[in-house]
């Protein structure tokens, strides 16, 4: 008889997502992998294995961004208010604020990336699934204004359902708003990086969330301005199979680059360097 033998384990199969303890694991819908959910958040709520990228909070990706201690949120307590008196508004307001511990669907500020001052703007779709309305708007158009006022670079994280219905023409007003800060930020000459996550939709996916000097993407974000079964209702045609996808995008020459999260900081120095620091050091040899 063997003085050892090998130890057995045991084997946990998981025949439905039911089957899963809550708060403990996460089930991939790419894959169908069980992640442990201290694993997924340490590694920025991507899947090791698959890449599939899971939202990430607002909070957290401003750290995966930024230097360590840097960044200085503004306008955190804006709040939206029910002009129109749309039934139920003021309840999932309260709903999302108490969920999701933010005032509203973007947190703005500015922080430092490798020592570069920046202006910052990270969408959350946990909050109203990021729909901008006035107040999306306005902190996003002060992101931009504070990049002029700072003559700093600009990023934009969007994630958005689209225009906020519950504030009507306010939330459409806010994709003319949000552009023409654009333009005076492009004709300081400052650079505008647009970081495109899944989904970006609707208004936003319509303004400001397109008009950067680079727009990156993550790895499968879906992308557009109309959902894929709408249009395909509409023109009664079929659609590829990627449609509205970042890759079916990046093909198509609407996207820049796709870029994975763990990567986005790196990213962004390197596009500093070419688009901010040496123009900088040009401008410095020219005087």
């Amino acid at each position: 008889m063997a003085f050892f033998s090998k130890p057995k384990y045991s084997t946990v199969v998981v025949k439905n997502k039911k089957d899963i303890p809550e708060n403990l694991y996460t089930s991939c819908p790419l894959s169908g992998e069980i992640v442990y959910n201290k694993e997924l958040e340490k590694n920025l709520m991507v899947v090791p294995k698959s890449g599939y990228h899971f939202p990430l909070k607002a909070h957290k990706r401003i750290e995966s961004i930024v230097d360590e201690d840097t960044f200085q949120e503004y306008d955190s307590e804006m709040t939206s208010v029910d002009v129109l008196n749309f039934e139920g508004y003021k309840d999932k307001l309260v709903k999302d604020q108490k969920k999701t511990g933010l005032y509203e669907a973007v947190v703005s500020g500015i922080g430092k990336i490798d020592e570069i001052t920046t202006s910052l703007a990270v969408m959350d779709f946990r909050f109203q699934g990021a729909s901008m309305g006035s107040v999306v708007g306005e902190k996003i158009t002060r992101s931009i204004e504070r990049a002029v006022e700072m003559k700093c670079p600009l990023v934009i994280v969007a994630a958005s359902g689209g225009a906020r219905m519950q504030e009507g023409i306010l939330s459409l007003m806010q994709m003319a708003k949000t552009s023409a800060a654009l333009a005076k930020l492009n004709e300081a000459g400052l650079p505008y990086i647009s970081i495109l996550t899944n989904p970006t939709y609707g208004g936003v996916s319509a303004s400001f969330a397109s008009l950067g000097d680079i727009i990156l993407a993550e790895p499968r974000a879906l992308i557009g301005f109309a959902g894929k079964r709408v249009i395909k209702e509409g023109t009664k045609e079929e659609l590829p199979e990627k449609f509205q996808t970042a890759e079916f995008l990046l093909e198509h020459g609407l996207l820049d680059q796709i870029v994975p999260r763990s990567q986005i900081r790196g990213r962004l120095i390197t596009l500093f360097h070419a688009l901010y620091l040496g123009k900088e050091s040009v401008n410095g040899r020219n005087n």
